[in-house]
């Protein structure tokens, strides 16, 4: 008997191969036309004939720096979280739940991007006339030419697809979402893990050897990951997750504000963070967040809040940590904190209570970041333990007291980086003191510009006395 790699079957009439006998030829539709012929394996030749160039090295000195070049995505929260632009030759997911912007944020960047390629939107979810309302509705057909140099192609047939690819050759793609994307090769039904890394896996190839960026949307769980395979998250290069606040009580009034964070990135940092307001025309980039996790008050402060000056990425925001302690209703105590790790909470309430005498263990934790706004900079852990402090002895904390420091399991009150930018930003929206582990000739001569008083702590003691006397 002979092994199946040793032949295939050709058809007789239209030269056909497929791998095992079929009664009618999927390429012409003859009947009885499949015939058992041999393959002869042949040094550069595959087992089905066709013929293929040897695999070759390159030199890492030969490789063009320009292939590195970056696209700007026009939109300059998407650019800062992506490391500064979308780079070619890469693939980006965006996973966010349903609503809360992904298709906005693509059409606006396919609208805004800055490139002379042809741009397309595939959409699997959407028809046509969605998505020109969409367009109408963002304002985009303002510029005509805009209009004009984003092609749009409903379907999610993966074969379709790559035809379209091959006849617009576009430098930017759009894909709306994964999980609507189906091939005959990988099953009949869309939304199915072999499904999802098949269509993705051949669309991220396309974009790499086409010198092409890819942008896919994908769904996420009710857990708030991406919904199908992990794989998925391994084989693109970049990772974005789109989340949605309550609503921020702000300088400006209410805002509802979507936060655009990267859980993977290839070619940046993951530490930055997008902020975009929703609106009638669609997500506003805010580049100045001033105020806008503050809450205005007028007068003092009530007891149980701090603000705390931490870093987000490259520039400092400045967060209304709220505390509140009540006797615990059953025999252990409980920590309810989803913006800041409960465990972070939990530990700074040991160190209080070890070093302080300030007894918590008895006590339910509440902790919020007013804003709606995640932390997981150390740089919070000072405020968090002033606020927790406020919040059970019912002192108040002064109104122009920023703070910012990383407090240790000894009560020891570390070192933060840029803490100047942190007391620049803090003296410029009003603060007039700033507490802080230590401060460099660099962070005392921008507070003495500022007409801003540092107040240094070695420990948590030294610091509630700095803020009490």
């Amino acid at each position: 008997m002979k092994k199946q790699k040793d032949f295939i079957y050709k058809c007789s009439s239209c030269d056909h191969k497929e791998p095992k006998w079929l009664g009618r030829c999927p390429e012409c539709g003859q009947w009885n036309t499949l015939v058992e012929t041999a393959v002869t394996n042949v040094k550069g030749k595959s087992k089905h004939g066709e013929t293929h160039s040897m695999p070759k090295t390159l030199p890492l000195a030969a490789v063009d720096p320009m292939e590195g070049n970056r696209l700007s995505s026009g939109i300059g929260e998407l650019d800062r979280v992506l490391g500064g632009g979308i780079m070619k030759c890469s693939s980006i997911l965006v996973g966010g739940e349903p609503g809360i912007g992904k298709s906005t944020l693509l059409l606006q960047a396919a609208a805004a991007a800055v490139t002379k390629g042809r741009i397309l939107y595939i959409s699997g979810e959407e028809s046509a006339g969605q998505l020109r309302l969409r367009a109408d509705r963002l304002d985009l057909n303002k510029d005509k030419s805009v209009m004009e140099r984003i092609e749009i192609f409903c379907s999610g047939n993966l074969s379709e697809i790559e035809t379209v690819l091959n006849n617009v050759k576009p430098v930017l793609i759009l894909v709306d979402s994964a999980q609507t994307l189906y091939s005959e090769d990988a099953g009949s039904v869309a939304g199915t893990v072999n499904q999802m890394k098949f269509c993705s896996f051949e669309l991220i190839n396309w974009a790499k050897e086409h010198d092409a960026a890819l942008i896919l949307t994908a769904h996420v769980t009710k857990e708030g990951i991406i919904s199908g395979p992990k794989t998925l998250e391994h084989m693109v290069d970049t990772v974005l997750y789109f989340e949605q606040n309550d609503k921020t009580a702000g300088l400006n009034g209410t805002t509802d504000c979507r936060f655009l964070r990267a859980a993977k990135n290839r070619f940046g940092s993951i530490d930055e963070i997008g902020i975009f307001s929703m609106t009638e025309k669609g997500l506003t980039p805010i580049e100045d967040t001033g105020r806008m996790f503050l809450i205005r008050r007028e007068g003092d402060l009530p007891a149980g809040v701090a603000t705390a000056a931490v870093l987000e990425g490259s520039r400092t925001i400045l967060v209304e940590i709220q505390a509140l302690t009540i006797p615990a209703k059953g025999t252990i105590s409980r920590v309810f904190s989803d913006k800041i790790d409960s465990a972070r909470v939990s530990r700074i309430s040991a160190a209080l209570e070890k070093h302080l005498g300030l007894r918590l263990s008895d006590q339910d934790l509440y902790i919020n970041a007013a804003g709606g706004i995640r932390i997981t900079e150390v740089g919070v852990e000072l405020a968090l333990a002033c606020a927790l402090y406020s919040a059970r002895s019912g002192l108040a904390l002064p109104a122009d007291l920023a703070i910012a420091g990383e407090l240790s399991l000894t009560g020891e009150i570390r070192p933060v980086r840029r803490l100047s930018g942190r007391i620049k930003t803090a003296a410029n929206l009003g603060f007039n003191s700033f507490l802080s582990p230590s401060a460099d000739q660099e962070s005392n001569i921008i507070a003495s510009e500022l007409s801003g008083k540092i107040k240094t702590a070695k420990d948590i003691k030294t610091a509630i006395k700095l803020i009490y006397g």
